[in-house]
């Protein structure tokens, strides 16, 4: 049984450098890491082979070509010309998104707000201050993180 990943591999072969695009594109994030991957993307191999990769903007252009010799070895290119263009849709949830929700309180924070909402006679009502207590307590941690 042939798999169709190889023959699909061998036609785009047949079309020069050009036919390697995805192979770069799925090892990209690994070898730039994650902040490069978020902000520049393989776009195209030229015929003479020179890998050309959109940036977000001139800035980040700017910066990597001044380690493209660096990011080509590690790459598998000879040449690699950065400029600024259109990158791919990002699949995870923008800033504001993730910042609008609040952060999971751990175990041992459950238990400090189980502990402050423990004089409270009503059963219900202690339950939903100990969560918020909780709730409070993990905003407050993850707002300090960034100082």
């Amino acid at each position: 049984m042939k798999h169709l990943g190889d023959e699909v591999k061998r036609e785009l072969g047949r079309f020069g450098p050009e036919g390697g695009i995805g192979e770069l594109v799925e090892a990209w994030p690994a070898a730039v890491g994650e902040t490069i991957a978020r902000n520049a993307w393989p776009a195209r191999v030229a015929r003479d082979g020179t890998l050309h990769v959109n940036t977000v903007d001139s800035i980040w252009a700017f910066e990597l070509t001044s380690r493209s010799k660096e990011i080509a070895t590690r790459v598998g290119v000879e040449r690699i010309r950065f400029a600024p263009g259109r990158l791919p849709e990002a699949d995870e949830p923008d800033a504001k998104e993730a910042e609008s929700r609040p952060p999971e309180p751990s175990e041992s924070l459950r238990q400090e707000g189980a502990r402050l909402a423990a004089g409270i006679e009503d059963e219900n009502l202690r339950k939903i201050v100990a969560r918020a207590a909780a709730a409070s307590l993990a905003k407050g941690i993850s707002d300090r993180s960034v100082w």
